[in-house]
């Protein structure tokens, strides 16, 4: 897999690609990443990449020409091919007014063979750049960064950790939070309780007690049937309290139906 990130901020990814999985996987060549800097695109005296809208307007949006150039130097397929799905390839630009980004959509990407992350600014780029180049708009949540480069930076780690053997343990990244809930299903109750699309179950380490906080008993029984049980009764309650949209997009079972009902009426009990 192959990342490519435009920015004007090319420094900025020294940091963000230098640690955890992201470096292993570069190690270990499953994946390269080459940084871009747009300025080296723009061919007036002072390297100028953004102007301001016509119609008038606060602030100043991305211009066209450099962004094209740079893409051009690239030498990405079509956007003709892209959109047919003839390339392995994809061009992405960050902007807060795109389709939120989502595990679904890391999975997807995972599958590609190389990715090209354009990096928009806060005010915008030029909407040619989104109609005309890029193939896909994406946003990673409800609010306004100054930049993408947050974003790239994101979406390269979560995709990066759905490329084989970049997470050692290749199990625990189908378990998380959010994952696919069909990959889950088929592995069907096991004594850790993937996800299947929940928020994670709580988890707790040694020592056993700390600082007279106790580690919950039914962790350390050894019965796998009610650890499981817990992990999975913990997991609705915190997906119901934290984000309860979640419960709407999976298929709950009768088990879940019924662990549902009994957080519930313990919610009631407390609040009378």
């Amino acid at each position: 897999m192959r990342f490519d990130i435009v920015t004007i901020f090319p420094d900025f990814f020294r940091g963000p690609l230098d640690f955890g999985i992201v470096r292993r996987a570069r190690e270990a060549g499953l994946i390269a990443i080459e940084v871009h800097d747009l300025r080296a695109f723009a061919h007036d005296r002072h390297h100028t990449v953004d102007d301001r809208p016509f119609g008038g307007g606060e602030g100043m949006v991305l211009k066209p020409e450099p962004v094209f150039e740079c893409l051009e130097a690239l030498h990405i397929p079509s956007w003709e091919e892209r959109i047919a799905g003839g390339a392995q390839q994809s061009v992405i630009l960050l902007s807060a007014q795109g389709k939120k980004f989502d595990q679904a959509t890391a999975q997807e990407l995972s599958a590609l063979e190389r990715i090209v992350l354009v990096s928009g600014r806060y005010e915008g780029v030029d909407e040619r750049v989104g109609e005309f180049l890029a193939d896909r708009e994406l946003s990673i949540g409800d609010y306004v960064l100054s930049g993408g480069e947050l974003g790239a930076a994101v979406i390269v780690d979560a995709v990066t950790r759905l490329i084989p053997g970049a997470v050692g343990n290749e199990a625990s990244a189908r378990q998380e939070s959010f994952s696919a809930v069909e990959a889950q299903a088929e592995e069907g109750p096991n004594s850790t309780c993937g996800s299947r699309g929940l928020l994670d179950y709580p988890h707790y380490t040694r020592p056993a007690e700390f600082r007279g906080m106790a580690v919950p008993e039914v962790l350390v029984s050894g019965n796998h049937e009610e650890i499981r049980r817990w992990r999975r009764r913990t997991a609705l309650e915190k997906t119901l309290r934290n984000r309860p949209d979640l419960l709407d997009r999976i298929a709950l079972s009768d088990e879940d139906q019924e662990l549902l009902a009994q957080i519930k009426r313990k919610g009631k009990e407390i609040e009378i």
